[in-house]
């Protein structure tokens, strides 16, 4: 069968092994790594997307010493003992015909715990700790311990290792001046600072000779001040292609940061320019990442030159078979990663499992299982919001008879409104993903049909899930039924908005509203590339010369003048994503957004609203108030307790609890229903 993935899908020799295709899966933490009772469900994660046709996968990243501890007592690899558990790993994935990587991170003072080292003694600002520098005596050391747990990893039946070094961890604070001011060989001109990396390639090399994978991931693009230039960059990768390096990685930006670089707001594929410059100056197959999440862009940037193979991460969580699909057709049933980063990269930085908003199975391969069911019901779900269709296409999936009522004239729910948003244009890939799924498994959908319990009841149902979500809360304050009074579906909904506006309610949707009302009426969406590095401060030139490629931002004026307001007297942003939420604060503080706590709402009249601040009386002369006060719970349709029907009621997602609006739980809740029923 020909697909029109041909560069995507052809095998990649290197010498004495050959790769199936130009897919890899990059490395991602999800915790399972750090434990050894863990693994057997860590060998059922990377087997399952074995199965699914990855050619290479790269584990989450395995410290070679304690110092190197991202998380105290974190994974390590230096004993003879770690080598069991990691055979089962190696041994699922082998199984299908992948090959697999360990990678080796030395977090440097990225670590979360009190014996971090690094290439001088500066602080991060993003971890607790003060990191004591390395001495000559002890960069030797660590050299053999990168070299000791290189070769565990082949005695485990890794293929090879990934060597960390870039996001800012170990080995990317000594190639940079950012962190690395030191002034022996180790430190001063790159030559010195890349003399680190460059042994480490050299002595695993040396120690276990050629037949053994060795890939490095390399900062293309810095993103903080004193960064490499593109030519620091060069000179870097032709040295490790001398020392023996197979394959060379994409790394983009430090985790510090001020720039997003993985957030759904990020362009698809915003960073290869930057790979294909590096790519041009040596011999050996470069990987591309950040940002690439379905076959077209990937088989675009291969087909263009651009780089020789395609790192995804995310977006293997959220669809194991990825591979498998694209090489049968089936893009239209790809699982898509919405770079939401809010149950894989937050869960990683709270110390949870990783998993995947859009696929509750990611590392939960053993615990959440569809099987097949012997005694099929009918069953009915009321609202196709996403918690509604998680739960129907995974009932419907196991062989039940599934209809879905939808009151409304299309499915989606508040993934409708989200998809607005600018810079959140990926949540059109998730309705998409549901409504094939709902064609495919065989789901009577019945739009624009609000039903009632009455019906169900008629109708005969064994099984009822309520998954009618929420409607917004409206504001109870002398003036707030005014025509200039808006809720936030009503304005993401199109409804004219004044030029002075108020938003009232700070959590998620308050600044996804602020962001929608700061974007001009003809900006395109999404937005192109050229115009998002502009506005973020990114060069725009491959092989910039710039300090870690960092430019002054270019922000156009704000076409509206916006306060958002909140009650608490928390910092406005302070419940959102850890991953993400700064990039918020930032896009609206950037934009002249004026952010209010503490205020309590009095009235609105014609002239604006008034609040009280600081114990004083206030007039805020805006033209538009909208409210963004949360949600409230619809579940009319739920018995009372004790009362008699003949169908069992499930409540899921909104409709179970409206405080915050979580398609995360709403998808998990759904489908782990769907799953025991």
């Amino acid at each position: 069968m020909t697909t029109s993935y041909a560069h995507l899908l052809s095998p990649l020799h290197l010498g004495y092994t050959t790769l199936k295709n130009r897919v890899v899966m990059g490395s991602m933490h999800t915790g399972l790594e750090d434990r050894f009772y863990n693994y057997p469900k860590l060998a059922a994660y990377f087997g399952e997307r074995a199965k699914g046709g990855v050619g290479l996968i790269i584990t989450g990243g395995i410290s070679p010493n304690r110092q190197g501890w991202l998380l105290p007592a974190g994974g390590t690899m230096n004993t003879l003992g770690d080598i069991a558990p990691h055979r089962l790993v190696t041994h699922a994935v082998h199984k299908h015909g992948a090959k697999i990587l360990l990678q080796i991170l030395h977090a440097g003072r990225y670590g979360y715990q009190p014996f971090v080292v690094s290439a001088s003694s500066i602080k991060s600002p993003i971890s607790p700790f003060k990191p004591r520098q390395l001495s000559d005596k002890q960069i030797l050391n660590t050299i053999q311990d990168y070299v000791k747990t290189a070769s565990l990893a082949k005695k485990a039946g890794y293929d090879g290792v990934e060597i960390m070094g870039s996001e800012g961890y170990l080995l990317n604070q000594f190639l940079s001046r950012h962190v690395n001011q030191r002034n022996d060989r180790w430190g001063g001109p790159i030559e010195n600072r890349m003399r680190f990396a460059v042994e480490i390639v050299k002595a695993i090399r040396a120690e276990i000779g050629d037949k053994f994978i060795i890939c490095f991931r390399l900062s293309m693009l810095d993103l903080v001040h004193d960064g490499n230039t593109m030519d620091e960059v060069i000179t870097v990768a032709k040295a490790l292609e001398q020392a023996g390096v197979t394959l060379l990685n994409t790394g983009i930006g430090w985790h510090e940061a001020r720039i997003p670089t993985i957030v759904t707001s990020v362009p698809r594929a915003a960073f290869v320019d930057y790979t294909a410059a590096v790519k041009q100056q040596v011999s050996i197959p470069v990987i591309a990442s950040n940002r690439i999440n379905m076959p077209d862009t990937a088989e675009e940037i291969l087909a263009a030159g651009k780089a020789d193979m395609i790192q995804m991460a995310r977006p293997l969580l959220a669809d194991a078979f990825w591979v498998n699909k694209t090489a049968t057709n089936r893009v239209d049933e790809i699982n898509t990663c919405i770079a939401c980063n809010q149950a894989c990269l937050d869960h990683t930085f709270k110390n949870q499992r990783a998993t995947c908003l859009v696929n509750p199975r990611a590392a939960y391969e053993t615990e959440l299982v569809y099987v097949k069911t012997k005694q099929p019901k009918r069953i009915a779900v009321v609202g196709g919001g996403v918690a509604g269709m998680s739960a129907a296409t995974v009932a419907a999936g196991r062989g039940h008879q599934v209809t879905l009522f939808e009151a409304n004239a299309d499915v989606g729910g508040q993934f409708n409104l989200a998809k607005v948003i600018p810079g959140k244009e990926e949540f059109h890939e998730t309705i998409r993903y549901f409504k094939v799924q709902l064609e495919k498994t065989g789901v009577d959908v019945r739009l624009n049909t609000k039903v009632n319990r009455e019906q169900l009841e008629r109708e005969g149902f064994d099984e009822v899930i309520v998954a009618t979500g929420v409607v917004p809360r409206t504001l109870n304050i002398p003036g707030s039924d005014l025509p200039q009074v808006l809720s936030y579906a009503e304005v993401l909904n199109g409804a004219p908005v004044g030029h002075k506006v108020a938003v009232i309610g700070a959590g998620g949707i308050g600044f996804d509203v602020s962001e929608f009302l700061l974007k001009p009426e003809q900006q395109p969406q999404p937005q192109p590339v050229e115009d998002w590095k502009r506005e973020w401060g990114v060069d725009l030139n491959p092989h910039y010369v710039s300090e870690g490629g960092m430019q002054a931002p270019e922000i156009h004026p704000p076409v509206r003048e916006i306060y958002l307001l909140q009650r608490k007297t928390t910092p406005l942003g302070a419940g959102l994503g850890k991953t993400t939420g700064w990039v918020h604060r930032a896009q609206l503080k950037k934009h002249g957004v004026r952010m209010l706590r503490g205020v309590q709402y009095k009235a609105i009249g014609d002239e604006g609203l008034w609040l009280e601040m600081d114990g004083h009386d206030q007039l805020l002369r805006v033209d538009t108030v909208v409210v963004c006060a949360g949600q409230e719970s619809v579940k009319e349709i739920m018995p009372e307790n004790g009362q008699q029907t003949l169908a069992q009621y499930h409540i899921i997602g909104g409709a179970k609890l409206a405080a915050e609006l979580d398609a995360k739980r709403a998808i998990r809740e759904g489908a782990e229903l769907a799953a025991k029923l």
